[in-house]
Parts: structure tokens; C-alpha cells; sequence
């Protein structure tokens, strides 16, 4: 009988570590990948209807938006130019899981095929784009 009671509590010690172990993976995940969402949203914020077919001095709308998913705060630096010329350019920290939409409005330069460029850089790192977005635009 003293076996028979050494190996329930054995079992006994075994389904309690393991009731203890699903309970801590629940509340404390394991984090997944880190990463930054990024992309552009059009007038009626979505994206599918970008501007892409334009008049010279012709305005238009876009939104950016940012999404910080990498588990810590961030911090970011966006730079929005057009045929390398650069039309915006701003710092900022989001906290894990935050989301900052950007309205942009621009007016479609000279006539001819145009690209608009959309660098995000995770700071404090300025050389290397860590997401890279563009419209190509015709402007006549």
C-alpha cells in the first residue's frame, strides 16, 4: 500500500506542475515575431484605391499608418519623398502594440512618371530602411 500512495503522489506532483505550467504559458506568453506594421491607406481608408493616375499640381490624400508589434517601445523616423526629393520627414515612439495613423496630402509634381517613396527607419538606426513603401504615379 505505501507504493501504491508514493506513486499517486508521484502522479499527484506531476498534474499539479503541469496545471501550474498552462496557467504561467497563458499569462505570460512567448512572444512571436517582432515586427513594425506599415502601409498606406487611400481617401477612404482603405487600401486598394491609390492615386495613381494624375494632373501636374493635382492634390490627393493618403494615410499612413504604423502599428508597433515589436514587444518593447519604439522608436521610429518616416520620410516621404518624391523623385528624391523630400516632402516630409518625423520622428515617433509608439508603445508595444500602439497605432499612429499619418494623414499626407501631396500635390503630383512635373509630367511624367513619378514614384513616391514612403522609408520608415527604426531608431536609433538612420542608414538602413527598416520598411520601404511606393506609389508609382503618372502625372500628365
Amino acid at each position: 500500500m505505501n507504493v501504491d500512495r508514493t506513486i499517486s503522489a508521484v502522479i499527484l506532483i506531476f498534474i499539479i506542475i503541469g496545471v501550474i505550467g498552462v496557467f504561467y504559458l497563458v499569462l505570460n506568453p512567448i512572444p512571436s515575431e517582432k515586427f513594425t506594421e506599415f502601409y498606406v491607406l487611400d481617401v477612404n481608408e482603405k487600401a486598394m484605391d491609390y492615386p495613381s493616375n494624375m494632373s501636374v499640381g493635382e492634390k490627393s490624400n493618403l494615410k499612413l499608418v504604423i502599428v508597433n508589434r515589436e514587444y518593447s517601445e519604439s522608436s521610429y523616423q518616416i520620410q516621404i519623398m518624391e523623385d528624391k526629393q523630400l516632402l516630409k520627414k518625423e520622428n515617433i515612439t509608439l508603445e508595444n502594440g500602439a497605432r499612429k495613423e499619418i494623414p499626407f496630402e501631396f500635390t503630383a509634381g512635373p509630367a511624367g512618371k513619378n514614384k513616391l517613396e514612403f522609408k520608415l527607419y527604426k531608431l536609433p538606426d538612420t542608414r538602413n530602411t527598416y520598411r520601404y513603401l511606393y506609389l508609382q504615379l503618372n502625372v500628365a
